[in-house]
Protein backbone atom coordinates (compact mmCIF):
# COMPACT_ATOMS: atom_id res chain seq x y z
CA UNK A 1 0.00 0.00 0.00
CA UNK A 2 1.09 3.59 -0.58
CA UNK A 3 2.14 5.64 2.48
CA UNK A 4 -1.26 7.35 2.93
CA UNK A 5 -3.64 4.70 1.56
CA UNK A 6 -4.90 3.65 -1.87
CA UNK A 7 -5.74 5.70 -4.97
CA UNK A 8 -9.42 5.78 -5.93
CA UNK A 9 -9.65 6.78 -9.60
CA UNK A 10 -13.07 7.97 -10.79
CA UNK A 11 -13.47 8.47 -14.53
CA UNK A 12 -16.50 9.29 -16.60
CA UNK A 13 -18.05 11.73 -19.08
CA UNK A 14 -18.80 15.42 -18.57
CA UNK A 15 -21.49 16.34 -16.06
CA UNK A 16 -21.90 12.87 -14.57
CA UNK A 17 -21.30 14.07 -11.02
CA UNK A 18 -17.76 12.81 -10.50
CA UNK A 19 -16.80 15.81 -8.36
CA UNK A 20 -19.87 15.68 -6.12
CA UNK A 21 -19.65 11.93 -5.65
CA UNK A 22 -15.87 12.02 -5.28
CA UNK A 23 -15.99 14.61 -2.50
CA UNK A 24 -18.63 12.63 -0.61
CA UNK A 25 -16.66 9.39 -0.96
CA UNK A 26 -13.48 11.16 0.21
CA UNK A 27 -15.30 12.52 3.26
CA UNK A 28 -16.68 9.06 4.09
CA UNK A 29 -13.30 7.29 3.92
CA UNK A 30 -11.14 10.13 5.27
CA UNK A 31 -9.25 10.76 2.03
CA UNK A 32 -8.31 13.89 0.10
CA UNK A 33 -10.27 14.77 -3.05
CA UNK A 34 -8.70 16.14 -6.23
CA UNK A 35 -10.67 17.26 -9.29
CA UNK A 36 -8.36 17.07 -12.29
CA UNK A 37 -11.01 18.76 -14.41
CA UNK A 38 -10.57 21.87 -12.29
CA UNK A 39 -6.87 21.87 -13.14
CA UNK A 40 -7.72 22.08 -16.84
CA UNK A 41 -10.33 24.73 -16.11
CA UNK A 42 -7.79 26.75 -14.12
CA UNK A 43 -5.39 26.77 -17.05
CA UNK A 44 -8.22 27.55 -19.47
CA UNK A 45 -9.35 30.49 -17.32
CA UNK A 46 -5.83 31.89 -17.18
CA UNK A 47 -5.45 31.44 -20.95
CA UNK A 48 -8.69 33.33 -21.58
CA UNK A 49 -7.67 36.11 -19.20
CA UNK A 50 -4.37 36.54 -21.05
CA UNK A 51 -5.77 36.15 -24.55
CA UNK A 52 -3.71 33.01 -25.12
CA UNK A 53 -4.29 31.05 -28.34
CA UNK A 54 -6.26 27.97 -27.27
CA UNK A 55 -4.89 26.02 -30.25
CA UNK A 56 -1.24 26.60 -29.33
CA UNK A 57 -0.10 23.54 -27.39
CA UNK A 58 3.38 24.93 -26.87
CA UNK A 59 2.07 28.31 -25.79
CA UNK A 60 -0.31 26.77 -23.27
CA UNK A 61 2.40 24.54 -21.81
CA UNK A 62 4.68 27.56 -21.50
CA UNK A 63 1.88 29.41 -19.73
CA UNK A 64 1.24 26.46 -17.39
CA UNK A 65 4.93 26.24 -16.50
CA UNK A 66 5.07 29.96 -15.75
CA UNK A 67 2.30 29.75 -13.15
CA UNK A 68 2.68 28.92 -9.46
CA UNK A 69 0.29 26.04 -8.83
CA UNK A 70 -0.76 25.36 -5.24
CA UNK A 71 -3.27 22.88 -3.83
CA UNK A 72 -3.61 23.73 -0.12
CA UNK A 73 -6.06 21.90 2.14
CA UNK A 74 -9.55 23.34 1.84
CA UNK A 75 -12.35 23.52 4.38
CA UNK A 76 -13.50 20.03 3.37
CA UNK A 77 -11.85 17.03 1.72
CA UNK A 78 -11.22 18.92 -1.53
CA UNK A 79 -7.99 20.82 -2.01
CA UNK A 80 -8.24 24.45 -3.13
CA UNK A 81 -6.65 25.57 -6.39
CA UNK A 82 -4.44 28.64 -6.32
CA UNK A 83 -2.74 30.17 -9.34
CA UNK A 84 -0.03 32.66 -8.45
CA UNK A 85 -1.64 33.01 -5.03
CA UNK A 86 -5.21 33.60 -6.31
CA UNK A 87 -7.83 31.12 -5.12
CA UNK A 88 -10.10 30.12 -7.99
CA UNK A 89 -13.75 29.33 -7.29
CA UNK A 90 -16.60 30.71 -9.43
CA UNK A 91 -14.13 31.34 -12.24
CA UNK A 92 -13.97 27.59 -12.76
CA UNK A 93 -17.71 27.07 -13.37
CA UNK A 94 -18.21 29.67 -16.09
CA UNK A 95 -19.47 28.10 -19.33
CA UNK A 96 -16.82 29.94 -21.39
CA UNK A 97 -14.16 28.34 -19.20
CA UNK A 98 -15.81 24.92 -19.54
CA UNK A 99 -15.75 25.20 -23.33
CA UNK A 100 -12.16 26.45 -23.34
CA UNK A 101 -11.03 23.60 -21.07
CA UNK A 102 -12.60 21.15 -23.51
CA UNK A 103 -10.53 22.68 -26.30
CA UNK A 104 -7.20 22.56 -24.48
CA UNK A 105 -7.77 19.11 -22.96
CA UNK A 106 -7.19 17.44 -26.33
CA UNK A 107 -3.68 18.88 -26.70
CA UNK A 108 -0.88 16.33 -25.99
CA UNK A 109 1.54 18.79 -24.35
CA UNK A 110 -1.12 20.12 -21.99
CA UNK A 111 -2.21 16.59 -21.09
CA UNK A 112 1.38 15.53 -20.36
CA UNK A 113 1.89 18.57 -18.10
CA UNK A 114 -1.34 17.80 -16.25
CA UNK A 115 -0.54 14.08 -15.96
CA UNK A 116 2.78 14.77 -14.24
CA UNK A 117 1.22 17.31 -11.86
CA UNK A 118 -1.67 14.96 -11.06
CA UNK A 119 0.62 11.99 -10.41
CA UNK A 120 2.70 14.03 -7.99
CA UNK A 121 -0.45 15.21 -6.22
CA UNK A 122 -1.71 11.66 -5.65
CA UNK A 123 1.45 9.58 -5.51
CA UNK A 124 1.30 8.95 -1.74
CA UNK A 125 -2.26 7.63 -1.98
CA UNK A 126 -5.07 8.43 0.42
CA UNK A 127 -6.77 10.25 -2.43
CA UNK A 128 -9.92 10.21 -4.53
CA UNK A 129 -9.03 11.63 -7.94
CA UNK A 130 -11.58 12.22 -10.68
CA UNK A 131 -11.21 13.01 -14.35
CA UNK A 132 -11.40 11.48 -17.83
CA UNK A 133 -8.27 9.32 -17.88
CA UNK A 134 -7.21 8.76 -14.28
CA UNK A 135 -7.55 4.98 -14.33
CA UNK A 136 -6.27 4.57 -17.88
CA UNK A 137 -3.41 7.08 -18.02
CA UNK A 138 -2.63 9.05 -14.85
CA UNK A 139 -2.91 6.15 -12.38
CA UNK A 140 -3.21 2.91 -14.37
CA UNK A 141 -1.95 1.28 -11.15
CA UNK A 142 -4.78 2.72 -9.01
CA UNK A 143 -6.00 0.20 -6.46
CA UNK A 144 -9.66 1.08 -7.13
CA UNK A 145 -11.01 2.30 -10.46
CA UNK A 146 -14.57 3.49 -11.01
CA UNK A 147 -16.22 4.42 -14.31
CA UNK A 148 -19.19 6.62 -13.40
CA UNK A 149 -21.78 7.07 -16.14
CA UNK A 150 -25.26 8.56 -16.76
CA UNK A 151 -27.40 9.47 -19.75
CA UNK A 152 -26.68 12.77 -21.52
CA UNK A 153 -30.17 14.07 -20.63
CA UNK A 154 -29.70 13.34 -16.93
CA UNK A 155 -26.31 15.05 -16.96
CA UNK A 156 -27.65 18.16 -18.69
CA UNK A 157 -30.46 18.45 -16.14
CA UNK A 158 -27.98 18.21 -13.27
CA UNK A 159 -25.68 20.83 -14.82
CA UNK A 160 -28.58 23.25 -15.22
CA UNK A 161 -29.50 22.80 -11.56
CA UNK A 162 -25.90 23.33 -10.48
CA UNK A 163 -25.45 26.55 -12.44
CA UNK A 164 -28.80 28.03 -11.45
CA UNK A 165 -28.11 27.12 -7.84
CA UNK A 166 -25.01 29.30 -8.10
CA UNK A 167 -27.02 32.16 -9.55
CA UNK A 168 -25.65 31.66 -13.05
CA UNK A 169 -27.69 31.49 -16.28
CA UNK A 170 -28.23 28.04 -17.81
CA UNK A 171 -30.02 26.86 -20.96
CA UNK A 172 -30.89 23.14 -20.96
CA UNK A 173 -30.82 22.60 -24.75
CA UNK A 174 -27.52 24.41 -25.12
CA UNK A 175 -25.94 22.44 -22.28
CA UNK A 176 -27.31 19.11 -23.61
CA UNK A 177 -25.84 19.88 -27.04
CA UNK A 178 -22.49 20.77 -25.46
CA UNK A 179 -22.44 17.56 -23.40
CA UNK A 180 -23.09 15.41 -26.48
CA UNK A 181 -20.33 17.17 -28.41
CA UNK A 182 -17.97 16.89 -25.43
CA UNK A 183 -18.69 13.15 -25.17
CA UNK A 184 -17.82 12.68 -28.83
CA UNK A 185 -14.67 14.75 -28.49
CA UNK A 186 -13.49 13.09 -25.26
CA UNK A 187 -14.03 9.55 -26.52
CA UNK A 188 -12.72 10.29 -30.02
CA UNK A 189 -9.53 12.23 -29.28
CA UNK A 190 -6.24 10.66 -30.32
CA UNK A 191 -4.47 11.31 -27.01
CA UNK A 192 -5.79 9.47 -23.92
CA UNK A 193 -9.43 9.20 -24.99
CA UNK A 194 -12.19 8.76 -22.44
CA UNK A 195 -12.84 5.06 -21.94
CA UNK A 196 -13.51 2.59 -19.17
CA UNK A 197 -10.38 0.89 -17.88
CA UNK A 198 -10.55 -2.88 -18.30
CA UNK A 199 -10.38 -3.39 -14.53
CA UNK A 200 -12.73 -0.54 -13.56
CA UNK A 201 -16.10 -1.05 -11.88
CA UNK A 202 -18.97 0.43 -13.93
CA UNK A 203 -21.54 2.51 -12.04
CA UNK A 204 -24.56 3.93 -13.92
CA UNK A 205 -26.00 6.84 -11.92
CA UNK A 206 -28.83 7.77 -14.32
CA UNK A 207 -31.55 6.42 -12.06
CA UNK A 208 -29.62 6.08 -8.80
CA UNK A 209 -29.88 8.62 -5.96
CA UNK A 210 -26.54 10.19 -5.15
CA UNK A 211 -26.36 8.54 -1.73
CA UNK A 212 -26.66 5.10 -3.31
CA UNK A 213 -23.86 5.87 -5.75
CA UNK A 214 -21.61 6.98 -2.88
CA UNK A 215 -22.51 3.91 -0.81
CA UNK A 216 -21.71 1.59 -3.73
CA UNK A 217 -18.25 3.14 -4.18
CA UNK A 218 -17.54 3.03 -0.43
CA UNK A 219 -18.42 -0.68 -0.47
CA UNK A 220 -15.94 -1.19 -3.32
CA UNK A 221 -13.35 0.78 -1.34
CA UNK A 222 -13.82 -1.48 1.68
CA UNK A 223 -13.33 -4.54 -0.51
CA UNK A 224 -10.24 -3.05 -2.16
CA UNK A 225 -8.54 -2.12 1.10
CA UNK A 226 -8.95 -5.64 2.47
CA UNK A 227 -6.37 -6.74 -0.10
CA UNK A 228 -3.64 -4.55 1.41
Amino acid sequence: MRPDGIVIAIDGPAGVGKSTVGKLVAARVGYRFISTGKMYRALAWQALERGQDLESDGGLVKLALSLRWEFPKGSGPEADILLDGRKLELELVEERVSKASSAIARLPGVRLFMKEMQRQAGLRGGVVMEGRDIGTNVFPDAELKIYLDASAAARAKRRVGQLRGQGLPADYDEILDFIKKRDAQDSGRAVNPLRKADDASYVDSTELPRDQVVAAIVDLFNLATKKY
